[in-house]
């Protein structure tokens, strides 16, 4: 018989132990250590006891579930729950994962009623790359693909691309943090989906274990940050660029760009990595795919990403 629990601090090693092994099944490339995993049962506005699942057969964990609900409205006025989990492969075809979406959900209304009243709830849900397990469950509960992302990596130090030195260009510090999450949330206001980050979200991932700062670069006028490259790692010798973002004040002039190549430059120079990644819109409006393409990075894998929209009310 299956027995269902919250996920928790002692419990992150099984939670590893099923998540990397769903990164080789899957394709997905999302490893995670025990610690890293520790730390997103501490995130702000997230109630482990609540919002996370975890499926086990005996003292195996065979599926998880993890549910949050946006503490910000998107630009398109909607309180966005984001979905995530996965199901053991000796396990899928037995029900679990619909269980966990019935389980899920609701808790997803509640949340988005309380943080957000009145407005309307956007679902998503990873449905992997085409042929994947979780698309015709997604499908099954009313989700349907609504945009695609696209994971880009690039060999280090692999083909040299030419860039004007920018003495603007520096590693990033506590000092511009603040100033780099003002930067971000004006660059992604009107990207879809996307909500600003809080003082409280973006300190805990500039804190977390997985970031890497000295690999991170900030471009800064005058104490304003017009572009930036924020990065971590989870893998050994792979580093992974986690946000790019130009001020819409300052596109058009190559500073993102130049911050790109600059990230890219010094982490094959610092001799730590073999290679650098990131992931893409693949609806990008402000033609990001291209830039990742004309830095030497090229596709890996395309994923989708299922919605579903509820009324609150």
């Amino acid at each position: 018989m299956l027995t269902w629990t919250a996920l928790t601090a002692e419990t992150t090693p099984q939670w590893a132990d099923l998540t990397n092994l769903l990164a080789k099944v899957d394709d997905t490339d999302e490893y995670y250590d025990a610690e890293d995993l520790a730390e997103e049962l501490e995130e702000h506005g997230f109630d482990a006891a609540q919002d996370s699942w975890a499926v086990w057969d005996g003292e195996v964990m065979v599926a998880f579930g993890q549910l949050r609900v946006s503490l910000q409205l998107t630009a398109d006025g909607e309180a966005r729950a984001d979905l995530t989990g996965g199901v053991h492969p000796d396990w899928r075809g037995r029900g679990i994962g619909t269980a966990l979406l019935a389980r899920m959900e609701p808790r997803a209304l509640a949340v988005a009623r309380e943080r957000h009243p009145g407005a309307p709830l956007l679902m998503r849900a990873s449905g992997g790359k085409e042929g994947s397990d979780a698309r015709p469950l997604l499908t099954d509960a009313g989700y349907a693909p609504a945009r695609w992302f696209t994971d880009m990596a690039r060999p280090l130090p692999g083909p040299a691309v030419a860039a004007v030195p920018d003495p603007r260009i520096r590693p990033f510090g506590d000092d511009v943090s603040e100033a780099t999450r003002l930067a971000h949330n004006e660059a992604f206001a009107g990207h879809w989906g996307s909500t600003a980050r809080t003082r409280e979200a973006w300190d805990e991932m500039v804190s977390a274990r997985s970031f890497r700062a000295a690999d991170s670069r900030v471009l800064v006028d005058d104490g304003v940050v017009l572009a930036y490259v924020l990065c971590g790692q989870w893998v050994e010798r792979e580093l992974y660029i986690s946000l790019v973002g130009t001020r819409p004040e300052a596109r058009g002039q190559g500073l993102g760009r130049a911050a790109l190549v600059t990230t890219v430059a010094d982490a094959a120079a610092s001799g730590r990595y073999d290679v650098v990644d990131l992931s893409v819109d693949s609806d990008n409006p402000t033609g990001a795919g291209g830039l990742y393409a004309s830095a030497g990075f090229r596709p890996v894998r395309t994923v989708a990403t299922f919605t579903k929209r509820v009324a609150t009310t």
